[in-house]
């Protein structure tokens, strides 16, 4: 996929796959108001004022965009990013109706996208305020969220356990980009 070493698909999953990541990628917060389509002065911790690289402000860069946080969503963007695959600013509805970037499969592979919800939301689309992470092998889903704060590796029973979390809504595949 990449001749980098660092930004090749880890061959061993969960916490080892999550620790190959980028520092940046590893220490992102969780901000629900940081979702994909958001701007930065939405943010609360937004500093208008600083110039790149002033304190309080992050210095240009890859992740320069997850320095004040992410939701699920961006952050698991992110990460496909980081390996090459592209996903639009989609909200969970979009991403789960989109048809152009991502396509639904069965089976869910490494750098997979994963939806979870509590179930269909009368009124609302499906997919609608579903929670979204990354596939990184057997049993391990990379995500980040508001319990937790932090990037995280759960099993899927974790997923399960939760009312919010506890239906696998399906997997998402990014589709390559023509040409690699």
């Amino acid at each position: 996929m990449f001749r980098e070493p660092g930004r090749q698909v880890p061959t061993v999953h969960g916490t080892v796959a999550f620790r190959q990541l980028p520092e940046e990628l590893r220490n992102v917060t969780y901000s629900g108001a940081r979702h994909p389509g958001a701007t930065t002065p939405e943010c609360p911790s937004h500093a208008a004022d600083a110039a790149d690289g002033a304190p309080g402000r992050p210095a240009p860069g890859p992740f320069a965009d997850l320095a004040w946080g992410a939701n699920c969503q961006r952050y698991a963007y992110a990460v496909l990013r980081h390996f090459g695959l592209l996903i639009p600013p989609l909200r969970s509805a979009e991403l789960w109706a989109d048809e152009a970037a991502t396509r639904r499969v069965d089976r869910p592979q490494p750098l997979d996208l994963v939806l979870f919800d509590g179930g269909p939301a009368e009124g609302r689309p499906p997919g609608y305020g579903a929670h979204v992470g990354v596939h990184l092998g057997p049993d391990r889903v990379l995500h980040l969220c508001r319990e937790v704060g932090r990037p995280v590796v759960w099993r899927y029973a974790d997923f399960a356990a939760r009312p919010r979390y506890g239906r696998l809504l399906g997997v998402k595949r990014a589709e390559r980009p023509r040409g690699r």
